[in-house]
């Protein structure tokens, strides 16, 4: 085992996951900022993106998990679903499980979309090269995720 492989004190730790927030705050304002300059060239907002996105990923959902599965609050989610909806990207469907929370999911316009966003994303990460591999991508997602975990109580206020 090389010594980058042992697990680092809680101290050390610390310092190299704030390299990573350091570099995760600019990763996503430069993201938003594509978006919102029209690299999709739909003329889709950050957030209707969002709503799009998690509905082609997860199939139809209410609008509270939709605001729990992003960390944003459900009025929020709401304006960019009501936004959604005026362009016809999504519907409200009854849910069979909650009368009053309406399942939103994607109309045949809002699927075309996002698969178009997503297809053109695709395109432009195919680039980003630096001989990255499949352990590399696993280990960063596995980093990001217990950082995401150990934040969990930041929802719960």
């Amino acid at each position: 085992m090389k010594d980058t492989d042992a697990s680092l004190p809680p101290d050390a730790l610390a310092r190299r996951l704030t390299e990573v927030y350091d570099l995760v705050g600019p990763l996503y304002r430069r993201a938003q900022r594509s978006v919102e300059l029209g690299l999709t060239t739909d003329g889709l907002s950050v957030g209707v993106r969002a709503v799009l996105t998690l509905l082609h990923r997860n199939g139809p959902m209410t609008v509270p998990q939709m605001g729990r599965a992003q960390s944003i609050s459900r009025q929020f989610v709401q304006r960019m679903v009501n936004d959604a909806t005026d362009r016809s990207l999504v519907e409200s469907v009854p849910n069979p499980a909650h009368r009053r929370s309406s399942l939103i999911r994607l109309t045949d316009e809002g699927r075309a979309a996002i698969t178009g966003v997503l297809d053109r994303e695709h395109r432009v990460l195919r680039e980003v090269g630096g001989s990255l591999t499949d352990a590399d991508v696993t280990t960063c997602l596995r980093v990001l995720g217990a950082m995401l975990t150990a934040l969990d109580h930041v929802d719960d206020a």
